[in-house]
């Protein structure tokens, strides 16, 4: 398909798929249902808890009701799921997919266009997570929410090495000097080992991976933020100051506990893993706004967080746009994804609710953390792009900071050789590619 007819990038990847999808059964939005029957809205989602929310939802409801069904994450087969289903003509109306999943859905032609029911919504919802759950000016899921970043940190050792939490990136180099030299067998902290991480450092640096301009996609994984993040990162890597032990992992759970690691930059949500996985370290753990490039500053990064998207075919996609904006900005319904999924609200209402803003008192300064998260996550820039090819480009990515930690290559140069790939694999699907 000749990507010139492209209004926009964001209609191309709309448009890739159209004829794969043409004739499929389901795709019409004609309600067929007996007159006075609700209307019932299927939701697939991952997330062990949401049919709470389904349930409050259907307890404030006659006309819509939603049939909640629990099913495998992205990664383990959900979202390829979902695809076949909407390929077969009998997707579900919602679906919960992550923020960076959300280009390569519009890219298949497997989501609908809810603009013209959700566009009235978006001052509720933080200004990153519109950002992320559109494209090209199209509305293409609701944002549900975020994963605003801070520096967890061993509160107890900073006391101990006589370390405050660094407000800027020249502090944290000087604080994690100062810990080699008072610990040589500690590090300041994980060296970045994924995607995610150098996303998010890049987000709070000005960064923007992808953009659109006319009918093509820019590509600049490599631009300047970028490098400055990646020179910066690899400068505490040839010091011996970062350690490459994977976050989240068995061993780094005990690396932190023992002191080996002092401290983690990390999203929102990671505080309740650390709570979880290594409970010893109740009132030792703090949290610290993230350090900043220039002082004075709150910018943030983002690390994680979905929308709920109407997928392709469905009947009813007014009320199933209707029903996610209902879902992500009731008190009620926010209350309960929150105590039970865990998650921190792209809802500015929600990030108000005493269920979020208590704290955990896990954590030595419970009564700042919600403080410094609801900062952070106002301070995010709302010009990130997920590009269409995140599926394959994350797992290069991944693949290649495990090497430049294994001394052979740097973060920078691995930068350079991704933008490369990623231009040569956007065009290698037909799409425009302004270089």
């Amino acid at each position: 398909m000749a990507t010139r007819w492209f209004k926009s990038a964001a209609t191309a990847v709309a448009i890739l798929s159209a004829t794969a999808l043409t004739g499929c059964s389901g795709t019409s939005s004609t309600d067929s249902r007996p007159a006075g029957e609700p209307v019932t809205i299927e939701f697939w989602g991952a997330a062990v808890g949401l049919e709470k929310s389904a349930d409050i939802f259907n307890a404030a409801h006659k006309d819509v009701q939603i049939k909640y069904t629990q099913i495998s994450e992205g990664s383990a087969g959900g979202y390829a799921k979902m695809l076949n289903a909407v390929k077969a003509g009998n997707a579900p109306c919602l679906a919960s997919i992550s923020y960076n999943t959300v280009p390569s859905f519009a890219a298949s032609g497997s989501l609908e266009d809810i603009t013209e029911y959700a566009k009235d919504s978006k001052d509720r919802y933080s200004p990153a997570g519109w950002q992320l759950s559109s494209l090209g000016g199209s509305v293409y899921g609701i944002p549900v929410d975020l994963g605003p970043m801070a520096l967890f940190y061993r509160a107890d050792l900073f006391q101990q090495f006589g370390i405050t939490p660094p407000t800027t990136w020249d502090e944290f180099q000087t604080a994690a000097e100062t810990v080699k030299a008072k610990s040589p067998d500690a590090y300041m902290a994980p060296y970045p080992l994924r995607t995610d991480d150098i996303g998010a450092l890049a987000w709070q640096a000005g960064g923007n991976w992808f953009g659109t301009e006319g009918d093509a996609w820019k590509v600049s994984i490599n631009d300047e933020p970028t490098k400055k993040v990646a020179n910066y990162w690899q400068g505490l890597a040839d010091k011996k100051l970062v350690v490459p032990e994977p976050a989240f992992d068995t061993a780094w759970y005990t690396s932190l506990q023992s002191g080996r690691i002092v401290s983690y930059v990390g999203a929102v949500w990671s505080g309740a893993l650390i709570a979880k996985n290594a409970p010893g370290l109740k009132g030792k753990m703090a949290v610290a706004e993230l350090p900043q490039w220039k002082k004075g500053e709150h910018a943030s990064g983002n690390r994680g967080g979905s929308a709920y998207t109407v997928l392709k075919g469905c009947k009813n996609p007014k009320e199933a746009a209707e029903a996610a904006v209902w879902l992500t900005t009731n008190t009620d319904s926010l209350t309960s994804m929150i105590k039970e999924t865990g998650i921190y609200p792209a809802a500015v209402s929600g990030q108000k609710l005493p269920a979020l803003t208590a704290g955990s008192d896990f954590f030595a300064n419970a009564d700042k953390t919600a403080d410094i998260f609801t900062t952070a996550a106002k301070n995010t820039p709302d010009k990130w792009v997920f590009g269409p090819n995140m599926t394959s480009l994350s797992p290069k990515m991944n693949d290649g900071l495990k090497v430049a930690a294994s001394g052979q290559g740097t973060i920078p140069q691995l930068l350079d050789t991704i933008q490369e790939s990623t231009i040569a694999d956007l065009k290698s699907q037909g799409l425009s590619v302004k270089e």
